[in-house]
Formats: C-alpha cells, structure tokens, sequence
C-alpha cells in the first residue's frame, strides 16, 4: 500500500515549495528512485525544470519534462499520466491526483500559506480516512 509522507516547511509561497520538491528528488535519486513530479502547471514544471539543473552545482539530477526524452529517472508533469512511474511521486498540487495509488510513495509538501494549509489538512484526513499509513517530517 501506498506511504504518504507529509513534508511541512515552516515558510510560506510557491517557490518553497520548489526549494523542497528539488531537496526530496535530489535525495530519492541519491537513493535509486525513479521520481514523478506533480507540479501545479505547465509554467511551475518549466520553474522547476530549470531550477534543478543549478539545485547543486557539485551534482547532477537526470530529469526533463514529463513525455520528453530522459524523463525516465525524474519527470516533471503537471497532471498528466505518470507513464512508467510508479516509485515516488511528489505532488505540488493542492488536490490529490487520481493516479496517486500507484506510488510506492507519495511525498506532500506542506507550506505554511492558508491555502495550503487547508488543503493539505484535507488531503491528511483523505489518505488516514482510507488507511493510507502516514508519516509527517518537520523540514
């Protein structure tokens, strides 16, 4: 069954919320996962696709846009199917994407603006209220 880890960060915005999404891949890679990156849209997938070529100078994160060529370590979509993914996902959208179940892993990422706060409490209470087993890690 899926594991549902909800990454709280105690500052506020979308660009947070890159910052950790980049940490969280940067740190599965290391350790051999393939990762999906659910990004909100179109224009904060390319925010991010550009962000992890300089997240650390010293390392190197295989990734492209979800469906372009050397997508398979790490893609970066924004709502469409995952294709051959299914190790960890991170989700930057506020909803719960339907494909979410066929992650090993799904990581949440939990900033402290009232929007995301709101919806990130619903999302807990979705995966608990379905027996999900989750974890929440204090960044």
């Amino acid at each position: 069954m899926t594991r549902v880890g909800f990454y709280v960060v105690q500052a506020s915005g979308a660009e947070q919320r890159l910052q950790v999404a980049a940490r969280l891949a940067d740190k599965a890679h290391a350790r051999g996962h393939r990762i999906y990156i659910n990004a909100v849209d179109k224009a904060q997938a390319q925010q991010l696709d550009e962000l992890l070529w300089s997240f650390r100078p010293a390392s190197f994160l295989p990734h492209a846009l979800a469906g372009e060529p050397h997508s398979e370590q790490v893609a970066i979509g924004w709502g469409q199917d995952p294709g051959k993914h299914s190790d960890l996902l991170i989700n930057l959208q506020l909803e719960i994407p339907a494909f979410f179940s066929r992650f090993a892993r799904v990581a949440e990422v939990v900033t402290q603006d009232e929007g995301s706060l709101s919806a990130l409490r619903d999302a807990w209470r979705f995966y608990k209220e379905r027996g999900y087993q989750l974890e929440k890690h204090d960044l």
